[in-house]
């Protein structure tokens, strides 16, 4: 029975992080990745690095892990109760990057692989992952750009892979409580294994290797746009939104404390800085107001 190959997709993971890394701090131009390795209790561990005080980045970071164990947590056998009784390994990538300019986006992007095995049975196998893009003001030429990106390295997989995967991540990045989604969205995929290994594996390779061209452009257009103290109160009271998302209806942060999981690294996605307001709307036909038009899914 032919396993998947676990230690390539390990292996393109680390060097993902590598490279992520490198190309952010050139980006940034000051700050510096400090890496915090650690091991789980349960089996695994992982790489840790974070970005603090950068000119361009508030804060980053860019996690490596890969955990296992002989039973699933709760979370993921509801999702797919015919991993019971298997043991897991699960490997990924996920980074989240806040800057300090409330014109440059906040990003995320995430790859990730999950085997669970039996003894004599095959095993069950997928990848998943994606990246999305949340603007505070937001530019046409941003979204447009980020989404471009996202339906070029989606093509050679087939033209039905962009729409369908694009659609994912806005009903999977949206707030049910505030009926908004959470930033312009991307490409969000899970369970895929609709092709043999090796075209899955370079499907996620591909997403990993495009979230770099999506956003470093992004960055160089706006990191040096003025801004003052009421962009950065509405950049803060917009970052609660992301808290908010993160902590109600993320899976990857359920599935890390659920599998006991390093607490600080999965957490290192929330901004350094938030803020609410009770009942707080913008000045009608303000810049802040023009962010609301944009919190919908849409066609770019």
């Amino acid at each position: 029975m032919n396993r998947p190959d676990v230690e390539a997709v390990k292996g393109f993971l680390l060097e993902l992080q590598d490279r992520i890394c490198a190309a952010l701090e050139l980006a940034d131009g000051h700050g510096h990745f400090v890496e915090d390795a650690w091991q789980r209790e349960g089996g695994g561990g992982g790489r840790t690095r974070v970005l603090r005080g950068g000119s361009v980045i508030e804060q980053g970071g860019v996690n490596f892990s890969h955990v296992y164990g002989d039973a699933m947590p709760a979370s993921a056998t509801a999702h797919r109760p015919e991993l019971a009784g298997r043991r897991f390994e699960a490997m990924g990538v996920s980074l989240v990057i806040h800057p300090h300019n409330p014109h440059v986006p906040t990003s995320h992007a995430n790859v990730r692989f999950f085997i669970a095995e039996k003894e004599g049975e095959a095993p069950i196998w997928w990848f998943g992952g994606g990246f999305d893009l949340t603007p505070f003001y937001p530019e046409e030429e941003d979204c447009r750009h980020w989404h471009q990106v996202a339906r070029d390295l989606c093509a050679p997989f087939g033209e039905e892979v962009y729409p369908e995967y694009k659609a994912w991540c806005d009903r999977y990045f949206f707030l049910k409580h505030r009926g908004e989604t959470r930033g312009v969205g991307g490409l969000f995929f899970d369970d895929l294994n609709r092709w043999p290994f090796e075209q899955c594996f370079a499907f996620m390779r591909t997403v990993g290797e495009g979230y770099l061209a999506a956003y470093l452009p992004i960055v160089a257009r706006r990191k040096a746009t003025p801004y003052g103290e009421p962009e950065r109160q509405f950049q803060l009271y917009r970052r609660g939104r992301y808290v908010e998302f993160n902590l109600v209806y993320d899976r990857g942060t359920l599935f890390g404390l659920q599998t006991g999981g390093r607490t600080e690294s999965i957490l290192m996605s929330m901004p350094p800085l938030a803020r609410w307001e009770y009942d707080w709307h913008p000045e009608p036909g303000s810049a802040e107001a023009r962010l609301q038009a944009f919190l919908a899914p849409r066609e770019w």
